[in-house]
């Protein structure tokens, strides 16, 4: 595979694995494609054209030839400059990796990142809570997220691969939408008794019990095992990056009992807590892990060996393995 045809495969499997659906997609894009045509010539310079065809901000070919054939990845979480000179001195050691895959977005993927937060919207609202609502509660804190990563140095690995002449790319919101299309459909398709019995399947999942071993496994910020799991949502696992702490308030009026997140910040763990909503907390580099893994899979299947690091609890799904 070229790196054109791994980022055109990550857009494919990110929108067939969005909780928008694929309608949900189209009409995403051509909301973007009226306000290109909308901006004066001399704004339309600035626009980022991609944008009108992969509906992922926060997921980008960072540098490389996208003409590149592909035998080798290196795959992982977090990509700095460590991880960029890390696979340079592999290669000096004969791995011959081709391309870089990150999760976590650098560049101009880490500085749009706010720009995929409006898919939180439709995820709400698939959850019961009304879509103006939804959309009004994450309008401030899309411009939180975005005044929030604007200081930030987000070229640093971006320069390092270019200087080394090692192609990257990251997967940020495909990858988490192939996670939360997974847990969805283990957790939101058949009821639950409690939260216990939430736990039991969550340990069960292998990338979590290994998780588990590294002492960073699922754990219950909020109620207790004993309690009564009620309607159960994997409402936190896509999106960019945590939402809104309000909206807890119309999901336990939308019927939720229980949520599961990849993590949480001290401030929304409250807030849940205020409106008596189970939360466990999954683990957040091994709750990144399923989405890579699934994607990883499919590049296995088409002969690309990977080589995973930094953070990433690589489990393969596939009979004949070439990662490590």
């Amino acid at each position: 595979m070229t790196i054109q045809e791994i980022y055109e495969l990550a857009i494919k499997l990110g929108t067939e694995a969005d909780p928008r659906g694929k309608n949900g997609v189209g009409k995403y894009l051509s909301r973007q494609k009226k306000a290109y045509d909308e901006l004066p010539a001399k704004k339309k310079e600035d626009f980022d054209l991609e944008s009108l065809k992969n509906p992922y901000s926060d997921t980008r070919v960072l540098f490389g030839d996208l003409k590149k054939k592909v035998k080798k990845v290196m795959a992982g979480i977090d990509f700095d400059a460590g991880e960029v000179v890390l696979a340079d001195r592999l290669n000096e050691k004969g791995e011959n990796i081709d391309l870089l895959i990150a999760h976590h977005p650098a560049g101009g993927a880490l500085a749009s990142l706010h720009e995929v937060m409006d898919l939180q919207v439709d995820l709400l609202a698939s959850y019961g809570v009304p879509v103006n609502v939804a959309e009004g509660m994450m309008t401030e804190r899309v411009g939180e997220v975005r005044r929030k990563f604007g200081p930030i140095n987000h070229y640093r690995s971006v320069d390092a691969a270019r200087l080394l002449g090692l192609p990257f790319m990251c997967i940020h919101t495909v990858w988490d939408n192939m996670g939360w299309r997974f847990m969805a459909d283990i957790f939101e398709k058949r009821e639950h008794d409690t939260v216990g019995d939430v736990m039991d399947i969550l340990r069960s999942i292998p990338e979590y019990k290994q998780a588990i071993k590294y002492k960073a496994g699922p754990s219950i910020y909020a109620g207790s095992e004993k309690n009564r799991a009620g309607k159960v949502a994997v409402a936190e696992f896509t999106g960019g990056t945590e939402g809104a702490k309000e909206i807890y308030e119309r999901l336990s009026q939308a019927g939720v009992g229980t949520i599961i997140s990849m993590h949480t910040s001290e401030e929304h763990r409250v807030e849940v807590k205020k409106h008596h909503i189970n939360l466990i907390v999954a683990g957040h580099m091994v709750s990144d892990s399923i989405g890579a893994n699934l994607f990883l899979d499919e590049l296995e299947k088409r002969g690309i060996a990977v080589v995973s690091t930094s953070g990433l609890i690589r489990i393969s799904r596939v009979k004949t393995r070439k990662s490590r």
